[in-house]
């Protein structure tokens, strides 16, 4: 069975909303572990269908490299994100794991990813969702 990892911070909104959507499209197929960089973004995580969930630090810096598929905002790679909640050691966790990327060009800081257009946040989900990680989920 295929394992995501959905890391998300602040309020946990953008991950809630790709998981509610991995759960439609691939229901229990894959097992989906919510970690919130606090307690508030695992906990609505949780409450999206996520399998399991964990929050802060060590939870993300552990658990990226037991998972097929990291999902998050681009900003998960970039230390002091988030409005601080990305420490450097997490963001070094999740650009340095095995797991497969898929990062949605959604970000407070002041990075512009040359190249993507601005969509609303539905938009890219499902593009996440029908188009990368579909073909992941196939090839496993």
């Amino acid at each position: 069975m295929m394992k995501i990892a959905v890391i998300d911070g602040q309020g946990g909104g953008i991950g809630s909303n790709v998981i509610k959507k991995i759960k439609e499209r691939f229901q229990e197929t894959v097992e989906v572990v919510a970690l919130g960089t606090n307690a508030i973004a695992t906990a609505q995580m949780l409450k999206a269908r996520a399998n399991k969930g964990a929050s802060g630090e060590n939870a993300i810096v552990r658990t990226v490299e037991q998972v097929d598929v990291v999902i998050a905002p681009i900003g998960v790679m970039m230390a002091h994100a988030m409005m601080g909640e990305v420490t450097p050691p997490m963001a070094e966790a999740v650009a340095a794991c095995r797991a497969q990327k898929l990062l949605i060009p959604l970000s407070q800081e002041n990075v512009t990813i040359v190249g993507v257009s601005a969509q609303p946040l539905p938009h890219f989900v499902d593009l996440l969702i029908s188009e990368h990680l579909a073909k992941i989920a196939t090839a496993q």
